[in-house]
C-alpha cells in the first residue's frame, strides 16, 4: 500500500493512504465546528453590519461566542448570527441583472439639480436680509 509522500514531517507521520476511491468513514456529529457570520447592530434603528464570523458546534454557542469576540468592546444593542451555508450567493458573471438602462435617469439623484436651486434660495435670502 503507497502513502502519500510530503515533505512536511507532521504529513509523512500519518502514512495516508494514496487510494483515493476509498471511501472514508461518518465524523462524528458535532466533530467539525459550522462557521457563522456575525452581524452586529450599534444603535436602535441601525443597519446590521457583517462584523467577521465565529465557528461553533451550534447556533447557541455561536451566538455566545459573538458577542464574547464582537460585542465586549463598543456599543452593541443587538447581534445576528447565520450559519455559512445558510448566506446565498451570486456568480461574478452574473453581476449584469445589476445594470441599469440609461433611458431611467430619473431614477438616479444625479438627474435632479436641487442643489442649485438651493444655492441660489440661500443667496437670495442674504440679499433680502443684508437690505434690511
Amino acid at each position: 500500500m503507497a502513502t502519500f509522500a510530503s515533505l512536511d514531517p507532521r504529513v509523512a507521520r500519518l502514512e495516508i493512504d494514496q487510494e483515493y476511491g476509498k471511501e472514508l468513514p461518518p465524523k462524528p456529529e458535532l466533530d467539525q465546528l459550522q462557521t457563522y457570520e456575525v452581524f452586529h447592530q450599534q444603535k436602535s434603528g441601525a443597519h446590521h453590519t457583517h462584523v467577521g464570523s465565529v465557528h461553533a458546534p451550534t447556533k447557541e454557542l455561536a451566538l455566545i461566542l459573538a458577542k464574547e469576540q464582537y460585542a465586549r468592546r463598543g456599543q452593541t444593542l443587538n447581534l445576528w448570527v447565520v450559519n455559512t451555508a445558510d448566506v446565498m450567493t451570486m456568480r461574478s458573471e452574473d453581476a449584469d441583472i445589476f445594470e441599469t438602462t440609461p433611458e431611467k435617469k430619473y431614477r438616479d439623484v444625479a438627474a435632479y439639480m436641487v442643489r442649485n436651486k438651493v444655492e441660489a434660495f440661500k443667496q437670495s435670502q442674504k440679499a433680502e436680509s443684508s437690505h434690511e
